[in-house]
């Protein structure tokens, strides 16, 4: 068994994260004209590199094991919890974080001191997951 056959289950959805995440800071230095590192390990954006890690390792233990498995059925539920978390809390918890960084911003509203902004890019749109999602299923089908 070579090194890819037996380690492919980590190996795809790791590639795959990598290309996703050096996508997105190709785009915003393509885009904002400026070189952002903190995109290559950040959450957030187009497409959803979560969800296409997930669904390419959910695609390939199907093919591998068939949809009646039970490691397939854990893949799924795993798949499931990951992009809804991403596109429901990790959003909400994004805009909640934009609100107060706009009211602590604004002079006069609040006395409140903050030593660093908060982070307001932690989740996906549905389309952004959706995306992503398609992604990681054809790289599944593929590998």
């Amino acid at each position: 068994m070579n090194f890819y056959t037996q380690y492919r289950y980590l190996i795809v959805p790791i590639v795959l994260w990598f290309c996703i995440q050096s996508f997105k800071v190709i785009w915003d230095l393509i885009v904002e004209h400026k070189f952002n590192f903190k995109r290559i390990l950040g959450a957030g954006g187009m497409p959803s590199s979560h969800s296409a890690i997930v669904t390419a390792l959910s695609t390939m233990i199907a093919r591998e094991y068939g949809l009646e498995s039970p490691i397939f059925a854990i893949a799924i539920i795993f798949s499931a919890v990951v992009m809804y978390d991403a596109a429901g809390v990790r959003r909400a918890a994004g805009k909640q974080a934009e609100l107060l960084n706009k009211i602590v911003e604004t002079p006069g509203l609040t006395s409140v001191q903050m030593s660093e902004k908060l982070v307001e890019v932690l989740g996906h749109t549905p389309i952004q997951v959706f995306v992503g999602a398609a992604m990681g299923i054809i790289v599944g089908l593929i590998f």
